[in-house]
């Protein structure tokens, strides 16, 4: 009996009930008394009477059930009441008007994105450091023709680097990525300290790379980065730990660092990928003129132990403007300012094109051997009409793995500088490198090398000023330590 009757309000009930009783006592006397004597016992209508009596008297008994009932209600509600109350959030909801869901998608879905990409997060670190003796003992201790290592005997800070990575992984799901390198060191200033590429090359000197990504769900997947990154043409990289030798080459040297722009890499096939670029120009965070340098590559990955790049880049690498930090005339500091850079237009300014075409080939031929070449060739024109300047050659590399903690490479190269784009003078350069690394646990390496630079003119330092050289051998050795949850080369 209790289930139907709290299946709905107790009120209504006795509601119920009341009208009821009325209903029937309506049929009464107006004050409120059967009528009886004779004439009434006489009538058809006494067992009538006597019928409405007895209705009479069992809806007093309901009556009084039902008010025993409300008495049992009342002593439970305040106990269940507790546990029958809605959570206040929901209350809130419910009260809230239509439009005050809609207001809070928007919150809700942000911290879904940020989520997303702090998922696969990875945050690294490494040091490199050197110390290299040149047996020339060249005046102010300057190796010539080196990237990275340029201080002759000297204990040198090459790199501290950091690398923070959200990697896209659109198989998992996660179509966004970043990623951001902070770059302190001596390579830093090889990187971006050359004026004639960065006009303002403080502003963006330590951030090596910055940039973001997201992948489209086209072939097999459309990559897509936006910002700056390291420049893919020629073979070696940025990351010591990465490469085979500690010195880099002369073509990694010469060209591109990095490039501030679009870039997109479509996957095809598993087999087949296609590279395009469209950038401020090589190695400028900022351009420096109106031109916009572009790149088109195509890599072929036959095998899992085999990977070959083609790329064609085209640019204009001279500037229309120069700016001046410290004006000195009133026509000067009414040039057009820039965060307090005065930017002076050139006059008829150079507008010839700067073309690479880049070739380079890995093979992972065991596990323990791995051989690699590079071909290049570069030519650029001051003006439209000029004769051009060229650099050709390349490299070959060889890697071998002796044992889990010892390993040894070999690097060869030949770059003939024809018109001084490279070194400045026209020259045909050789260097053979050897290197042998030990790797006393993941995380730290120790790399010995001996390197001879050889040209076929004069034109080393040598311990005297006016002394020049024909060759330049060094030995050195490099200390390096990374960590962090990256895995892979960086």
């Amino acid at each position: 009996m209790l289930r139907p009757l709290l299946s709905r309000p107790w009120t209504a009930n006795l509601a119920a009930s009341i009208a009821l009783f009325s209903s029937v006592a309506g049929a009464q006397t107006p004050d409120g008394v059967a009528p009886s004597g004779p004439s009434a016992q006489s009538t058809p209508e006494v067992g009538a009477a006597k019928s409405a009596d007895q209705r009479i008297s069992d809806l007093s008994r309901e009556v009084e059930e039902l008010k025993d009932l409300v008495h049992q209600l009342q002593d439970q509600i305040p106990k269940a009441a507790p546990a029958a109350q809605p959570a206040a959030s929901t209350v809130a909801a419910a009260t809230q008007p239509p439009t005050a869901t809609v207001a809070e998608t928007p919150v809700a879905a942000a911290p879904k994105v940020a989520a997303d990409l702090l998922r696969g997060m990875t945050i690294n670190a490494m040091l490199d450091t050197y110390y290299e003796y040149n047996f020339n003992s060249p005046i102010g201790r300057v190796n010539y023709l080196r990237a990275y290592d340029v201080s002759s005997n000297s204990f040198s800070l090459n790199q501290a680097d950091l690398v923070v990575e959200s990697a896209a992984d659109p198989d998992a799901g996660k179509r966004l990525g970043m990623r951001l390198d902070l770059q302190y060191g001596q390579a830093t200033s090889t990187l971006q300290g050359n004026p004639a590429n960065e006009l303002r090359p403080d502003v963006y000197r330590n951030v090596f790379q910055a940039y973001g990504t997201y992948v489209f769900p086209l072939e097999k997947g459309l990559t897509v980065d936006f910002g700056k990154w390291a420049s893919s043409l020629g073979l070696e990289g940025n990351y010591t730990k990465d490469q085979l030798n500690y010195s880099r080459s002369y073509w990694f040297n010469y060209l591109p660092f990095y490039h501030t722009g679009l870039r997109a890499k479509l996957a095809v096939t598993d087999q087949v990928a296609l590279n395009a670029w469209i950038t401020n120009g090589t190695e400028q965070s900022e351009p420096f003129n109106n031109y916009k340098d572009w790149l088109l590559g195509l890599l072929l990955t036959p095998s899992s132990t085999v990977s070959w790049t083609f790329n064609y880049y085209q640019g204009q690498e001279h500037p229309d403007v120069l700016y001046l930090q410290n004006p000195t005339t009133a026509q000067q500091q009414s040039l057009p300012n820039e965060q307090g850079t005065y930017i002076l237009p050139i006059t008829n300014p150079p507008d010839g094109k700067l073309q690479i075409t880049d070739s380079y080939l890995n093979w992972q031929v065991s596990k323990v051997l791995t051989l690699a070449a590079e071909a290049d060739y570069v030519q650029q024109r001051l003006y439209s009409y000029s004769s051009p300047d060229r650099v050709e050659g390349g490299a070959f590399y060889v890697g071998y793995q002796l044992s889990s903690a010892f390993a040894f490479a070999a690097r060869v190269e030949y770059l003939a500088d024809i018109g001084g784009l490279f070194s400045g003078t026209t020259q045909y350069l050789k260097e053979a490198t050897l290197t042998l690394d030990y790797r006393p646990s993941d995380g730290f390496l120790v790399r010995g090398e001996f390197r001879r630079d050889q040209s076929n003119r004069r034109y080393f330092l040598g311990h005297v000023l006016d002394d020049l050289q024909e060759s330049q051998p060094t030995l050195g050795v490099g200390l390096v330590w990374w960590l962090g949850q990256k895995e892979g080369a960086w």
